[in-house]
């Protein structure tokens, strides 16, 4: 079994509270928009982490990062984008790719809407995390944590920070 926090739009930020989350996984999953490095390396500093970037990355953070994550986990594919779309709207880009070779698991970011919905013509759960860090229209950051234990996804819980104002002497 493994414990997943999935996280995406940090757009630079990361804070102790965030690195609390982190360090109770065992893998974190970030879909995109890392901005500064500093974000990833404070992550891998304390678990492994799978990423990949988004439009707002650079070059840096696109050479250490792919487009796309195609992976199993115990048993179950897992896809990450950044720009992916959802169930009946996909993102021009993966449409023809996700109807032919469907993961069990989407996930995606880029839009700062924390969503969760099964596709039930494509037999897969989609997933976005929302935004965590602290630039874009959201009111509330979000991340999502899980589990998986063989073909099981479970106990998929909303992590939530209500606050947006950044706090000084909390921040990385």
């Amino acid at each position: 079994m493994k414990k997943i926090l999935l996280l995406s739009d940090t757009h630079s930020y990361v804070d102790n509270d965030i690195l609390k989350y982190v360090k109770q996984a065992d893998e974190v999953w970030h879909a995109g928009d890392i901005g500064d490095l500093k974000v990833t390396d404070a992550i891998k500093s304390l678990k492994p982490l799978r990423a990949v970037y988004g439009n707002i990355d650079d070059e840096k953070a696109r050479l250490e990062f792919p487009e796309h994550q195609r992976f199993r986990c115990e048993d179950v594919d897992v896809w990450i984008t950044h720009i992916g779309g959802y169930p009946k709207a996909y993102h021009v880009r993966i449409r023809d790719e996700i109807q032919r070779n469907p993961p069990r698991l989407f996930i995606c970011g880029h839009s700062h809407i924390l969503k969760v919905m099964p596709d039930k013509k494509l037999n897969l759960i989609h997933m976005n995390p929302g935004a965590v860090g602290k630039h874009g229209f959201h009111k509330v950051r979000t991340m999502l944590r899980f589990t998986i234990d063989g073909k099981k996804i479970d106990n998929l819980e909303v992590i939530e920070f209500p606050v947006r104002h950044p706090s000084p002497s909390n921040s990385i």
